[in-house]
């Protein structure tokens, strides 16, 4: 007879990270960009495996991880003021329920545009 041990309370928690990439062949960027701002959503014991696993999943899709930078997770951005909308919080469910990275939003980046949003002039 087997005993049925209960399921261990999942530790994993999904961490908001935006990803900036350069560019490498193959890529899939658009013809012409710079390289990209990926925000994802990707599960892990803690924010800096979730990064690992992030820049290794990107690597392994011939993408060029440049920068990371992390927002925490949900509870740590709802105390920071931040307003997640309900498909947000969906994709962020998804990574959990599947321990997966999730892209998902890309930003391509062309030279003639500022990355900061406003244009300058030289």
């Amino acid at each position: 007879m087997v005993d049925e041990k209960p399921k261990k309370r999942n530790r994993q928690q999904v961490y908001t990270l935006l990803v900036e990439i350069g560019r490498k062949e193959g890529d899939g960027l658009p013809k012409g960009a710079a390289g990209a701002a990926l925000m994802i959503y990707a599960s892990g014991i803690d924010e800096a495996e979730a990064v690992r696993e992030t820049v290794a999943i990107l690597k392994q899709a011939d993408t060029a991880p440049l920068d990371v930078t992390g927002y925490g997770t949900l509870d740590e951005r709802l105390a920071e003021g931040h307003d997640i909308s309900d498909e947000e919080r969906a994709l962020m469910g998804r990574a959990l329920e599947e321990n997966s990275v999730i892209v998902a939003q890309m930003t391509p980046f062309f030279e003639d545009t500022p990355r900061g949003g406003s244009a300058t002039e030289h």
